[in-house]
């Protein structure tokens, strides 16, 4: 009887391990804070959509069904975001001042308290020598997820994007992990992004977008113009959208705007645009980062954006919000 009972407190406990080995778990403590929202979403499809962890009494605590690893992205209520790298079957927590949140403190895992450690060591550097010290840390940590957010966060998200080095550290890292999907795309698609550069001219183009009309550059000879990028499960990049609309609704015909979705359904994108009622053309062809748009535009990620002016020159790339407006407005006098 007793190996009876022990063999089937054996099954119990392992069908209850079991039960959370595909659940990964957010949690923490944040003082100077009481009750407030965050966002969560993924950037590499670790979950679908954006979801909110609710805050109360400084406390939080959030599950996700996980099949396999992912990275999240955490959107606190000043618009600052910071990555955290999720496994199934895994607990990660956060502590620290909510009114310093560049000194937040994420553990749990090796990826998390790595990142924590950079992160601490980047807000005592100037900016110009950030992306120097994200390039150190990729190449002493070439298989490590965080090294895949730092390409993306410092060497492909920014104004001046740095290809040249980019593929450097693709390369690199791929030797380490030859079988990892994203860093095998950028590998290909690196080398072919030199359109969109500051100065240059907008390249000749001919599409089709949700609606089943015709799009080339023509639509994008008003005094002022945007080309963006979004999808569904950004939301930086929805709320990038949402800012479209209110310009568009504010200049009228005087701003032109064609926008991208990398959603792989386009079911989806006809969704939110139908929703947002958005009245410029949305291109969506369920390639997500093998469309042709993004190697014409020298795009690579979500949300990016190209500011052309009434000449047709590219005169800004991956603005910020605030900065678009700012040159929007100016274009606009």
């Amino acid at each position: 009887m007793r190996r009876i009972i022990g063999f089937l407190g054996c099954i119990l406990l392992l069908a209850a391990c079991g039960s959370d080995s595909g659940k990964f778990r957010l949690e923490g403590r944040l003082r100077n804070v009481n009750q407030a929202e965050f966002w969560v979403y993924s950037p590499d499809g670790a979950m679908q959509g954006i979801d909110t962890i609710t805050v109360r009494n400084g406390r939080f605590a959030y599950e996700l069904e996980m099949t396999k690893e992912g990275t999240l992205m955490i959107v606190f209520p000043n618009y600052s975001e910071q990555p955290v790298f999720a496994r199934p079957g895994k607990t990660v927590s956060i502590k620290g001042d909510a009114t310093h949140l560049k000194e937040i403190i994420i553990e749990g895992t090796s990826e998390n308290e790595d990142m924590t450690s950079l992160r601490l060591e980047l807000n005592d550097l100037t900016p110009p020598d950030i992306p120097g010290a994200a390039s150190d840390f990729i190449k002493e940590h070439p298989s490590s997820r965080v090294s895949l957010y730092l390409l993306h966060r410092y060497f492909l998200q920014t104004q001046e994007p740095d290809y040249q080095q980019a593929l450097k550290l693709t390369k690199l890292m791929l030797k380490e992990d030859p079988d990892n999907v994203k860093l095998t795309r950028l590998s290909t698609q690196l080398p072919k992004l030199q359109g969109g550069r500051p100065g240059s001219s907008l390249p000749k183009f001919s599409t089709t977008d949700i609606k089943g009309n015709k799009v080339t550059e023509a639509a994008l000879r008003r005094p002022a113009n945007i080309i963006s990028t979004w999808a569904t499960w950004s939301y930086q990049s929805t709320t990038m959208l949402q800012r479209l609309r209110q310009l568009k609704k504010q200049y009228g015909d005087r701003l032109g705007v064609v926008s991208i979705c990398l959603d792989s359904r386009q079911q989806d994108c006809k969704q939110r645009v139908d929703r947002d009622s958005l009245k410029w053309p949305t291109v969506c062809d369920g390639k997500i980062w093998d469309s042709p748009l993004l190697e014409t535009f020298g795009l690579s990620d979500v949300p990016a954006n190209l500011v052309i002016d009434g000449k047709g020159r590219i005169v800004a790339r991956n603005l910020p919000v605030q900065q678009l407006e700012e040159r929007i407005a100016n274009l606009l006098k």
